[in-house]
């Protein structure tokens, strides 16, 4: 769907600019997410932070996300906050969020989005439910050496609904200690991703593969993956280190100035 709501103003000069847009999408009768998107321009910098909220039935998710990761989303069981942002990029999140009502305004986001989601379900029921098949892909985390713990992870992307079903099988036997399973997150074409993970030691002739079960597939989808130690790759690796540090820098950067220009306004 096309926004419905766009508006521009300056924070405090010309080099300081927030565009707002607000756009909805229901890709299926039981299922509406809504994304408020805030382009700012900070000191040249531009970044993008998205409101999500979504709601399926009686579940309903809210959450933050600065330039496509997340920083936190709310707990409604707990009644609480949760921040994601890694500890090493910022000890205390919730100093920078100081005056802004997050929980209280989530709560009134997780009543309004299960009103529109009625009015919309009732005058869109006979529409065709729309879904979107997974793409997976099976890695580990650091670079396999024999005898040493690592973890597996099984990036599913692309999928819509939310909610997969991700098994494990270690030399074609089920596997459930060690597993755990994110929550799934919003992308920007509104389909959905989400990451399995397994902790294990590799030994030489050992076979993993990961399963994934959506209900845009006609089959599940599996993955299989060996260890093989035969050519490592340190210099990626070590590029790979980098790149990420001096991204993870930027955003912590950028979160601060956004933040900063909100409650300079």
């Amino acid at each position: 769907m096309e926004p419905f709501l766009s508006r521009q103003w300056n924070l405090q000069d010309k080099s300081r600019e927030i565009i707002l847009s607000c756009s909805w999408t229901m890709k299926r009768s039981s299922l509406l997410i809504l994304m408020l998107n805030a382009f700012c321009t900070l000191s040249q910098i531009p970044h993008e932070v998205t409101y999500v909220v979504g709601c399926e039935n009686n579940t309903v998710e809210v959450q933050y996300e600065f330039d496509n990761e997340e920083i936190l989303y709310m707990d409604f069981e707990r009644n609480d906050i949760v921040y994601t942002v890694p500890p090493f990029i910022m000890l205390n999140p919730s100093e920078i969020f100081s005056g802004i009502h997050l929980y209280g305004d989530a709560l009134k986001a997780k009543v309004a989005c299960g009103v529109v989601l009625g009015v919309l379900k009732s005058q869109e029921k006979d529409l065709p439910e729309v879904t979107d098949p997974p793409e997976s892909v099976l890695y580990p985390a650091d670079e396999v050496q024999f005898g040493f713990e690592n973890s597996l992870t099984c990036f599913v992307n692309h999928f819509y609904p939310p909610g997969i079903k991700v098994s494990w099988t270690k030399n074609g036997h089920p596997v459930s200690e060690g597993v755990s399973l994110s929550r799934y997150y919003p992308n920007k074409d509104k389909t959905f991703h989400q990451f399995s993970t397994l902790k294990f030691t590799p030994e030489e002739g050992d076979i993993y593969s990961c399963t994934v079960e959506h209900i845009a597939l006609d089959l599940p989808q599996t993955r299989i993956w060996e260890p093989d130690i035969s050519h490592p790759s340190i210099g990626l690796d070590v590029y790979c280190g980098v790149s990420v540090t001096v991204g993870l820098l930027g955003f912590a950067g950028g979160i601060v100035l956004l933040i900063k220009g909100h409650l300079g306004q």
